[in-house]
């Protein structure tokens, strides 16, 4: 029999180990449930904070635009609707247009301040569909460079981030205003 070195089966990726994010995972301090009370609903808390205590890019008149908390990608970021809504056939007519208002120009943003070639963009209706927060509506917009890896890799393994989540809030919300 092969002896094995380390953890796991060996598989031509290297691992960063990152533990912090097992509070995600096992869903610490985050509703569960497609229909989640209001109350304790980390989306709703986010948008009562200060923008940078929140790490909030941008406010809108019916959407804000956040940082993801565990982000696949540097600068990815989700729009999220002020209204607890768990789905995106909930949302009014407004809500819609400032929905694809804000997506696009938070790509505007991203590829003028930190250069992204493309983008993954897209929600997760319900708990099933993979939704980590199903009772409150949000669009992720994942920012993606040449060569980065494709889609799957990054939501299913660690990838490293080169800055913190407070420097990339205040480098999009700095070039928000510019662009």
């Amino acid at each position: 029999m092969e002896q094995r070195e380390g953890p796991g089966v060996p598989d031509g990726y290297e691992r960063l180990w990152t533990p912090h994010r097992m509070a995600y995972i096992q869903g610490e301090g985050k509703p569960t449930g497609d229909d989640a009370d209001i109350e304790g609903c980390p989306f709703c808390e986010i948008a009562k904070q200060g923008d940078a205590e929140g790490n909030i890019v941008a406010r809108g008149q019916t959407m804000f635009v956040v940082l993801n908390k565990y982000p696949y990608n540097s600068g990815h970021v989700m729009v999220v609707p002020f209204r607890h809504v768990p789905d995106y056939t909930d949302l009014d007519a407004e809500e819609v247009a400032e929905m694809g208002a804000l997506t696009q120009r938070v790509m505007t943003v991203l590829r003028s301040a930190i250069g992204a070639h493309g983008f993954n963009i897209g929600m997760n209706q319900g708990q099933v569909a993979g939704a980590g927060i199903a009772g409150h509506l949000h669009q992720h917009v994942v920012p993606r460079w040449g060569g980065d890896a494709n889609f799957m890799p990054i939501i299913g393994r660690t990838k490293t981030l080169p800055q913190y989540l407070s420097d990339t809030r205040e480098q999009l919300a700095a070039a928000w205003e510019r662009v």
